[in-house]
């Protein structure tokens, strides 16, 4: 989920925090994976990685997982099962639709490290770890410039590094739900555990097919998703999401992102006279570390009365699941049950 690690995760995060609640939609049940048994079998396992040709003779035990303002990659690791492989995760949201993975991520160790001016792993702290993976959303994570270690320097000392799909050039205004899979195959592949991660991309397929059949033929609602209480650019809407994973996940629901247009890129900053000539049929919220999205929505909700969004209080908060990550799914329904309840 980062243009420019979300403008270099400095995005100018306006946390102006108030409290309220709303009971969320009932999804299918999930829990996060069981520790795979340690094996060796299938190794050697060469994989390509953004022009990087690297070879893995076991499963990596010690793996260090960059922010990136993601939890894509912290998450994957998870749902395969692999926690234990873990020294060090900077990767967090606070909340999340899965039950538990929240509580599971914030228990990861963190490694004591102190973080750099893009809130992540500088270079000294990183090779000090002695990791066997390293992985980063982006290749802004193993940019000399930004004081991060090379994935050379990380090879010198016995790592293999690892960048997301769509990470390569940092544009991820290009990412669908396909990217999701890649990652869950890559590192299924990497830990020996592809059968796992096959079940799983199977499981979601299965469910994001089975809400498409649903909805299909329904009219398709214009849907604004933007961050909440979250500032990247110089206008009141600036972390409005314009192109990427999100409309994929949009089109799966039965909606279509009503400022698609507004943007070449990811994002779009928007002044509040766009927005509000915008006709926003349902609002999309998503949550990066606010503890309270709810109250942020239902505050948009009374600034633009005219919309049908507001009308009908037809919005919904997400966190982790409507990015890069192994749970599209949940975001697939939870929109699709806002945007067509008598569907579903």
């Amino acid at each position: 989920m980062s243009t420019n690690r979300l403008v270099a995760i400095g995005l100018t995060a306006a946390v102006a925090l108030t409290t309220a609640g709303c009971a969320e939609s009932p999804v299918a049940s999930r829990t996060e994976a069981e520790p795979p048994a340690a094996s060796a079998a299938g190794y050697p396992v060469t994989l390509e990685n953004c022009g990087v040709k690297q070879t893995f003779t076991k499963a990596p035990s010690r793996v260090v997982v960059m922010n990136g303002a993601s939890v894509a990659e912290v998450s994957t690791l998870l749902a395969l099962g692999l926690k234990d492989r873990i020294v060090v995760n900077q990767q967090s949201y606070g909340r999340s639709e899965v039950p538990g993975r929240a509580d599971a991520i914030k228990a990861l160790p963190k490694g004591g490290i102190e973080l750099n001016d893009a809130f992540d792993i500088p270079r000294e702290a990183m090779l000090g770890q002695s990791p066997d993976l390293v992985l980063s959303t982006t290749a802004y994570g193993f940019d000399a410039k930004n004081g991060f270690a090379t994935r050379d320097q990380l090879k010198a000392v016995g790592a293999n590094t690892y960048i997301s799909p769509q990470g390569c050039d940092q544009d991820t205004s290009r990412m669908t739900i396909e990217d999701s899979r890649t990652l869950l195959r890559d590192l299924g592949k990497v830990f020996g555990v592809s059968d796992r991660a096959e079940k799983l991309i199977a499981a979601s397929d299965k469910r994001i097919a089975e809400i498409s059949a649903k909805v299909e033929g329904e009219e398709k609602p214009d849907v604004m998703v933007l961050f909440s209480n979250m500032t990247m650019g110089g206008n009141d809407f600036s972390s409005v999401v314009a192109k990427g994973i999100y409309n994929d996940i949009l089109a799966r629901a039965g909606g279509a992102n009503a400022f698609e247009s507004a943007s070449t890129t990811s994002f779009a900053d928007l002044s509040k006279e766009k927005v509000a000539a915008g006709d926003v049929d349902a609002l999309v919220v998503i949550s990066y570390n606010d503890p309270d999205p709810t109250a942020y929505a239902e505050k948009l909700l009374k600034e633009f009365p005219q919309w049908s969004a507001a009308k009908n209080d037809a919005y919904v908060v997400l966190s982790d699941s409507i990015y890069l990550g192994p749970s599209n799914d949940v975001a697939v329904e939870k929109i699709a049950r806002t945007l067509h309840p008598d569907a579903l």
